[in-house]
């Protein structure tokens, strides 16, 4: 699988960071990264990680302002891409057709081929302005799924809920989770 991982400078680095370890640890998934210059700003702030750590995670790396990576073409074979943490401006951007960088033309060219596109929006409260552009990219194909925790599982640590939700968001690109704890109603 070839998966686009996009970070922008909303609040919640984290959850991009760990879906890209989580990515790692599979085999025959070729991560592509993109990350914002508030995306690298957040990383630092809210992980401690240096964005050099961040890129060795994925296998390739792309500038935001590259656009004319191989990824900015629909030709280009892709099976899913999460924005992880997706900011208003990142969904603004992807809502309107705005491909003002990288990640929102990855994005753009998702929604245009009909793929997987999973936005970990963080925002609130949220204004209509936010609610209409979630509604926009949701008709338009993605996954609007802010990362909101499921106490059902009875988490212990922050680190158990940022997985849950890192597990999700593998479930829906069609990847196998298999320590998620699950719904046993």
């Amino acid at each position: 699988m070839r998966i686009i991982v996009g970070i922008s400078g909303a609040s919640g680095a984290v959850y991009g960071v760990r879906l890209l370890e989580a990515l790692r640890a599979m085999a025959d998934v070729e991560t592509h990264l993109i990350v914002s210059a508030w995306g690298e700003y957040t990383i630092a702030n809210e992980t401690g990680k240096r964005l050099e750590e961040v890129k060795a995670l994925a296998r390739f790396c792309h500038d935001e302002k590259d656009m004319a990576a191989r990824i900015s073409s629909g030709s280009v074979l892709i099976d899913a891409m999460a924005v992880a943490p997706c900011s208003m401006k990142t969904l603004a951007g992807i809502a309107s057709g705005f491909s003002e960088n990288l990640i929102m033309r990855a994005a753009d060219v998702c929604l245009k081929e009909r793929r997987k596109l999973i936005l970990l929006t963080r925002e609130t409260p949220l204004s209509a302005i936010h609610l209409e552009n979630m509604l926009k990219v949701t008709r338009a194909g993605a996954t609007v799924m802010p990362p909101s925790p499921a106490f059902y599982t009875k988490p212990a640590t922050i680190d158990e809920l940022i997985d849950r939700t890192v597990g999700r968001v593998l479930d829906h690109m069609g990847l196998p989770v298999d320590d998620l704890k699950r719904w046993g109603g």
